[in-house]
């Protein structure tokens, strides 16, 4: 179990210290910005779509260890994701990390490398860094100009 844990903890840092799809999106027709002031985290998410399917996503900001890992995690895994699949893909990330049970669900998306954040559960606190990135994915996804809050 100790090595499962530390490979999940260099998912993480990885992601942390070299972020994917880090960066503008010139062209984006959709964007939306988050902010966690609990954490200081503030992050805005860019997307391309395309016939329903996310075909770019890419993010900026700054934040914790947390939040920048995720939200690199996030563009991988909704790059190429319909727009349903990638809501799905949420709703399934969030239950692993607020449920006792790990958010155990039959059928619906496969988490792969987002399971690194099963952890986090233990620190309910860290828990709106880790979603902050895909509450601001949903605002993006619906069009809203608003700007996200954890609060």
């Amino acid at each position: 179990m100790d090595e499962l844990r530390e490979l999940y903890q260099e998912v993480i840092l990885d992601h942390c210290k070299r972020p994917r799809n880090f960066g503008p999106l010139p062209g984006a027709e959709r964007e939306a910005k988050g902010n966690n002031p609990l954490c200081g985290d503030r992050l805005t998410v860019f997307l391309h779509m395309e016939d329903g399917v996310v075909k770019d996503v890419r993010f900026t900001g700054s934040g914790c260890a947390i939040s920048m890992a995720s939200a690199s995690l996030m563009t991988e895994a909704v790059k190429g994701r319909t727009e349903a699949d990638a809501r799905a893909l949420f709703a399934r990330f969030h239950s692993l990390l607020t449920k006792e049970d790990g958010g155990a669900m039959n059928g619906g998306p496969d988490l792969e490398k987002l399971e690194a954040f099963a952890g986090v559960r233990q620190f309910p606190v860290r828990v709106k860094c880790a979603t902050l990135p895909w509450h601001t994915l949903t605002a993006a996804l619906d069009d809203r100009t608003e700007e996200v809050s954890t609060e």
